[in-house]
C-alpha cells in the first residue's frame, strides 16, 4: 500500500533493548501464534493533540525533537521489558521428517522507530469526517501489507510517531505471530506509563510455554509450508471499502443487552455480544436491502460472525494477562440469513453466546492444540465470503489510559492490517462503560447501513 503524499519521513532508527539481560534466547511458537503466520499484522495507533509548547506559541524544533527522542528512550526500555519483540521470527527447517518449525529468536536485532511528518493534516481531518480518512490513516502506520511470516527478516515491532499540524499519531504495528492484542496494549501501556512517569508498575511479561505442558511438545512441525509471493498473498476486495466509527453509549448498551436476554428468557447474554448480535442482524438487513438475489434465494444463504475469543482467564489454571504469546481461539457462529432475521437481536446474541461458551471449555482448547499438532491449518486471507463478519480486539483493553506524559488520546485508529468487507474492530470509547466499533463494509453496504432507522437509533451522534 502506498503511503499518503503528505508524509515526510524524517528518521529511521532500529531500537535495541539497552539492558538485554533475559533467560530466553529462543522462544518457540504455539499453534496459537504458528495459526497467524500467513495474515497481516496488528496495527492500532492513538491521536493525541499537541504537548503544550514551554512559552513560545508552537513548539520549536528543538522542542519537537526533544519529544522524540524522549519517546525513542522510553520506547527502548520497554523493549528491555518486552525483550523478544526486539527480536527476529526464526524458521528451522526439520530435515528429518521434511517439516518446518518457526520460534522467536531473542537476538536484539531491533525494533523499527520512524519520525514522520504529515504536512497540512490536522486532528480535525481525522476526526470530523463521517468516514475514517483511510488514505490518511493508513499513511501513519509501517508495514502495510506484510503478514507475520515475514518477520524473519523484517521487525517484530515498528512505530511511525507522526507530527500533525496540531497533534501526534502514535501508530504501533506488531507481528500477531509473536502476540495478540493483550500482548499489545500491554507493550502500549507499559511504554506510555514509562514515558510519563520514568518506570511502570505494569506487572513484566511472561514468556514460558509451561501451560502446554502435558498437552502437546513443542516445537511445532508443520508440514509442507510454502510461503507464497507477496503480490499473491492479498486478495483485492471486489467492490471498494469504506470505514466508520460508531459510538455506543453504556445506556444504550444495557438497554440491548436487557432486550436481548428478556427475548430469549435468560441473563447470560452479556452487554459485548448484544451489541455484536445487534450489528449482527444490522449488517445483514442492509446486505439484504440492496443484494440482487430474490428474497427466497437471500433467506437460504448462510451468514457467518467469526470472533476471536481470548482464553487466558478461560483456562484451567487461568493464564496470565502477562503471557507473552497468542491465547485465542477464532469462534465462528452460524445462522440462515432467514431466521437470523426473524429471530432478532435475541437469536443473533444467543448464537454468539453459545460459541464463545464453547470456544471457552479447556476440552475445547485441548482439542484445538492438539489437532493443531496432527493436521495443522494455517489461517489465510485467500477466501472472501460475502456474508462473513469478524470481531478482534476487546473494550477490555487500555486504550485511553495511554498518557505519555501530555495527556490522554482523543482517539485509536486502526491500520489496514487484516482489513475485508465484514471486519468490526471494537474497542472501549473514551467514556467509562461506552463501546466504539471501527465498522469495514463496501461503501454501498456502510452507507446504507447509516440510513436503516433502527440501527442509528442506537448510535451516539
Amino acid at each position: 500500500m502506498e503511503n499518503n503524499q503528505n508524509i515526510r519521513f524524517i528518521s529511521t532508527t532500529y531500537v535495541q533493548p539497552k539492558n538485554q539481560i533475559g533467560q530466553y534466547t529462543k522462544i518457540e511458537l504455539t499453534p496459537c501464534d504458528v495459526q497467524l503466520l500467513l495474515i497481516d499484522t496488528i496495527q492500532k495507533g492513538l491521536l493525541f493533540h499537541k504537548p503544550e509548547p514551554d512559552h513560545e506559541e508552537d513548539l520549536n524544533d528543538k522542542q519537537r525533537l526533544k519529544l522524540i527522542e524522549h519517546l525513542k528512550a522510553s520506547f527502548s526500555l520497554t523493549l528491555d521489558i518486552f525483550y523478544p519483540l526486539a527480536g527476529r521470527l526464526a524458521v528451522t527447517e526439520n530435515d528429518d521428517d521434511n517439516t518446518v518449525s518457526f520460534s522467536v529468536d531473542c537476538n536484539g536485532a531491533g525494533a523499527q522507530f520512524v519520525h514522520a511528518a504529515a504536512d497540512g493534516v490536522t486532528v480535525a481531518n481525522i476526526l470530523d469526517p463521517v468516514y475514517v480518512p483511510d488514505d490518511i490513516v493508513y499513511s501513519f502506520f509501517l508495514m502495510n501489507g506484510a503478514v507475520n511470516y515475514e518477520g524473519k527478516s523484517k521487525p517484530l515491532l515498528a512505530v511511525q510517531v507522526t507530527e500533525l499540524v496540531d497533534g501526534i499519531f502514535i501508530g504501533l504495528t506488531m507481528n500477531h505471530s509473536a502476540g495478540d492484542g493483550t500482548c499489545f496494549w500491554n507493550f502500549f501501556n507499559t511504554w506510555s506509563e514509562i514515558s510519563r512517569s520514568g518506570t511502570s508498575r505494569v506487572a513484566k511479561p511472561i514468556f514460558g510455554r509451561e501451560f502446554l505442558d502435558g498437552i502437546i511438545h513443542l516445537p511445532i512441525r508443520i508440514p509442507f509450508f510454502q510461503y507464497q509471493n507477496p503480490e499473491e498473498k492479498v486478495v483485492p476486495p471486489t467492490e471498494p471499502l469504506q470505514q466508520r466509527v460508531f459510538h455506543f453509549r453504556k445506556e444504550k448498551i444495557a438497554e440491548l443487552k436487557s432486550k436481548a436476554n428478556a427475548q430469549m428468557g435468560t441473563s447470560r447474554i452479556s452487554s459485548l455480544q448484544a451489541l455484536m448480535g445487534h450489528l449482527w442482524v444490522s449488517i445483514t438487513r442492509t446486505r439484504r436491502l440492496i443484494s440482487s438475489s430474490t428474497d427466497d434465494e437471500e433467506s437460504q444463504e448462510i451468514t457467518k460472525y467469526a470472533v476471536l475469543v481470548g482464553m487466558r482467564q478461560r483456562l484451567h489454571p487461568p493464564l496470565s494477562d502477562q503471557y507473552l504469546g497468542n491465547a485465542v481461539l477464532i469462534g465462528t457462529a452460524t445462522s440462515n440469513v432467514g431466521e437470523l432475521l426473524q429471530g432478532g437481536l435475541g437469536c443473533a446474541a444467543m448464537e454468539l453466546n453459545k460459541m464463545i461458551a464453547l470456544q471457552t471449555k479447556q476440552l475445547e482448547a485441548k482439542k484445538f492444540f492438539e489437532g493443531f499438532v496432527e493436521h495443522p491449518s494455517l489461517v489465510t486471507r485467500s477466501v472472501v465470503i460475502s456474508n462473513l463478519l469478524g470481531t478482534g480486539s476487546s473494550p477490555r483493553f487500555d486504550v485511553y489510559g495511554n498518557d505519555f506524559g501530555w495527556g490522554r488520546p482523543v482517539a485509536v485508529r486502526s491500520g489496514s492490517g487484516n482489513k475485508f468487507d465484514g471486519k468490526l474492530t471494537v474497542f472501549a470509547g473514551a467514556e467509562e462503560g461506552s463501546i466504539d466499533f471501527e465498522v469495514c463494509l463496501s461503501t454501498q453496504t456502510l452507507q446504507a447501513l447509516a440510513e436503516d432507522a433502527e440501527f442509528m437509533e442506537s448510535v451516539a451522534v
